[in-house]
């Protein structure tokens, strides 16, 4: 598939098939010029984090993710990126649209393939169109134009981008677009000095049920470290890689990420990768994977060879908090979902993507059920945050 746009400003868009094709120095200059100073906002738009899912094998054309990322430049200059695929399928998105393909072909029409703009198998708001400093206004408008021309000149059913920030939400809004709303659970540091002073901010209830977790998770013998950069071994990744089977098999039938991936960011994404593991004896029974950001921690997988009492309260969100407040980070994102998140401290946040429905039809009438959605989300909100395990502070 190609595709090029040239506009009144001389902006021209290219569709690229292998991100490797790109400069990683250009790529990283659209989605993380601020790397430049520290860590990058985003950890998962950088050009090694998605390099990491083709090369592994992770995302490819018979794992149902054929890339197709768009390219904007200006006299020759890249000024945006924006990473796209194929997909012939609904799986690894997280935000689920298998009703709408249902439909569509219950209607006569063919569903598959569509496009997504995305992070693969990742939950996670963050830009979608990444560009220069200086260049939003203007490739804005181009990359959209152009996913709408690369979805109406291949027969496609549809274009997504989901996870997207709210400024982009509105934005692609005035274009035409379908926005829809969902919600996650985050944790936010509140200028914590300890893992107590958060949890002095709890209903009595609340606090003295996360330190009987904390005291389960610690009875089955446990003993938990915490491994990032060079102290992260093959091995390590090696009892990972079977935690994360397990719940792979468990939950979505197939694991996504292949072995190789987890060996990839080893090469180039130890310094902003944070293994939880946790060995009883000699041996490991269970992990936790995050990603740490400029001023975000992102919990992504967690995987274990037998049960213990609490763990996964422990690795996952406790341990998170514990390193966040450790090293003056603003949030946890523990991924997609999960009430059960709430009497734990991770608060309701709500989140965005954008749909592109080629028919007008079928557009119109996923504008009507995106109207009702929208509604219940805000009510599941509002809901959530009656709920909320943070003492009211007096007036």
């Amino acid at each position: 598939m190609e595709a090029e746009l040239s506009t009144d400003s001389a902006i021209e868009v290219s569709v690229c098939h292998a991100i490797r094709e790109i400069p990683s120095a250009e790529w990283d200059a659209c989605a993380c010029p601020e790397a430049n100073t520290g860590r990058p906002t985003d950890p998962f738009t950088t050009h090694r984090f998605l390099l990491a899912l083709e090369e592994s094998q992770s995302v490819s054309i018979e794992s149902g993710w054929i890339s197709l990322h768009l390219v904007a430049r200006l006299a020759g200059d890249i000024i945006a990126v924006m990473p796209v695929y194929a997909k012939t399928h609904s799986q690894g998105e997280y935000v689920f649209d298998h009703p709408w393909a249902y439909a569509f072909e219950q209607a006569g029409g063919r569903y598959y393939p569509k496009l997504q703009s995305a992070v693969p198998f990742t939950p996670v708001t963050g830009r979608r169109i990444l560009a220069r400093p200086g260049f939003e206004a203007t490739a804005f408008p181009a990359m959209l134009h152009t996913l709408k021309k690369l979805t109406s000149a291949n027969g496609m059913s549809s274009a997504h981008i989901t996870f997207c920030t709210p400024s982009e939400a509105r934005a692609g809004q005035t274009h035409g677009l379908l926005v829809r709303h969902g919600l996650q659970f985050h944790w936010t540091n509140q200028d914590y000095r300890c893992f107590d002073g958060f949890l002095g901010k709890l209903v009595s209830r609340k606090r003295k049920n996360i330190r009987r977790e904390r005291r389960l998770a610690e009875q089955g013998g446990s003993v938990i470290e915490l491994l990032t950069g060079d102290h992260i071994k093959d091995h390590h990744w090696d009892f990972f890689w079977r935690f994360y089977q397990d719940t792979g098999a468990r939950k979505w039938g197939t694991p996504y990420l292949t072995r190789q991936f987890f060996s990839e960011i080893q090469q180039s994404m130890r310094s902003d990768v944070l293994l939880v593991l946790s060995r009883v004896d000699s041996r490991y029974v269970a992990g936790a994977l995050h990603f740490v950001g400029r001023d975000t921690l992102y919990g992504r997988y967690w995987g274990c060879a037998e049960y213990h009492n609490c763990l996964h309260f422990e690795l996952c969100y406790y341990q998170a908090i514990d390193y966040a407040i450790a090293n003056d980070i603003g949030r946890v994102e523990a991924g997609a979902q999960g009430p059960h998140k709430l009497s734990r401290g991770y608060m309701p946040t709500p989140t965005y993507s954008l749909h592109w429905i080629e028919h007008t039809g079928f557009r119109s009438a996923m504008a009507q059920y995106l109207k009702q959605e929208t509604e219940e989300v805000r009510g599941e909100m509002s809901a959530a945050e009656q709920y909320s395990p943070f003492r009211r502070e007096r007036q």
